[in-house]
């Protein structure tokens, strides 16, 4: 099919994000970069680099041949899993933090959880739209896909990296219930997650640490509450203006890691409420307009493609203000395409790349049509 133009907004919003991105990156890790590399613009460079290389695989997103990629589905689902094993072997995954989620040496890592995300979308979009009925069905239709996701989330959770698992559990659910499952097939699922939650969460000291934090960040406030009550600090500080782009107090080694999971909190308190909304807004903007895309697709497969990417970003985005706020306990997930990082940016850069492909599909038959 001939293909026509892309929608414009998405990959407009986008741009603007990767703009905010970048001047924040540099905003909030100066002074870190400086401390520990003798350079301030250190993440300010790695991040304009794995920006180009993001931009490219923006690019082959938007050519690649969506129905020849499904016959792709397979060997990357089993090379994901590969990828996961090798994280989990010692001097091969990289231990940051006290998790292992890096496949590589010094600068040059990447995240398999990156690969998994789009692998993992990919293949339930692939299985529910090669039979569409099948999806009526608990056990042939219902269940596979959330066996296979199942597999993938028990290799995160070694690492552990239980945020990714979270977001892949709910961008799976949400393709089941686009692509027409039953309501009370959700139930079983939903019993299983109140017990997988009382056993990765309530019986993992850490875990639930991290809970009461949440609850009541001040009765820990030099451990477990520090970071949240700083990013609390932080956005009161700004009210409505901001105090002024790079005049922030709490990125000056009071909020650890600044530059990443928590750079909403920094961009509130130099821009405001202002600030904070605009990018809410440009967020939403971007989720709206993914499902506009979803909804306009051609076929199954590239309406559950688009659902699953939109939603996969759209969850990341809001889990990460969420915390941000005090409204969700910490999860480690990065701001897409605005928190520093290498292989979360690439990625994700893909993927809006995969949704401008499918709506360029749709505009060549709404042409033709």
């Amino acid at each position: 099919m001939r293909r026509g133009y892309p929608q414009f907004l998405p990959f407009v919003m986008v741009l603007v994000l990767l703009g905010i991105g970048m001047v924040m990156v540099y905003s909030t890790s100066a002074m870190l970069a400086n401390d520990r590399y003798q350079d301030t613009a250190y993440f300010l460079k790695r991040q304009a680099v794995w920006t180009l290389v993001g931009i490219a695989a923006l690019a082959a997103g938007m050519v690649v041949d969506l129905e020849k990629s499904r016959n792709w589905v397979k060997p990357l689902l089993v090379g994901t899993f590969l990828l996961l094993l090798l994280v989990l072997v010692p001097g091969v995954g990289k231990r940051v933090g006290g998790a292992r989620r890096w496949i590589g040496f010094h600068a040059l890592t990447f995240q398999p959880s990156e690969v998994a995300k789009i692998a993992l979308i990919f293949f339930t979009a692939d299985w529910l739209s090669r039979d569409p009925e099948r999806v009526r069905s608990f056990a042939r239709g219902f269940v596979p896909p959330l066996l296979i996701m199942g597999a993938v989330v028990a290799l995160l959770l070694k690492q552990p990296d239980l945020g990714t698992g979270v977001v892949l559990c709910v961008t799976v659910m949400l393709l089941l219930f686009v692509a027409g499952a039953k309501l009370w097939h959700f139930f079983l699922p939903g019993g299983a997650f109140l017990g997988a939650f009382y056993l990765l969460v309530v019986r993992v000291p850490y875990r639930m640490a991290r809970i009461t934090a949440f609850m009541d960040p001040w009765s820990d406030p030099l451990r477990k509450g520090f970071q949240m009550i700083q990013s609390m600090i932080a956005l009161g500080s700004g009210g409505l203006t901001g105090v002024g782009l790079g005049e922030s107090k709490q990125k000056l080694f009071y909020l650890p890691e600044p530059h990443t999971d928590f750079i909403f909190a920094v961009l509130g308190e130099e821009l405001g409420l202002i600030g904070t909304a605009a990018v809410v807004a440009l967020f939403l903007i971007f989720v709206l307009e993914g499902i506009r895309i979803a909804s306009r697709a051609e076929n199954l497969f590239t309406c559950l493609l688009a659902s699953g990417l939109t939603s996969i970003l759209g969850l990341q985005a809001f889990i990460n203000m969420a915390v941000v706020t005090g409204l969700l306990p910490t999860k480690g997930i990065t701001l897409p395409f605005v928190s520093f990082g290498g292989s979360s940016l690439v990625f994700s850069l893909f993927a809006v790349g995969i949704l401008l492909n499918i709506s360029r599909h749709r505009a060549a038959a709404a042409a033709q049509g």
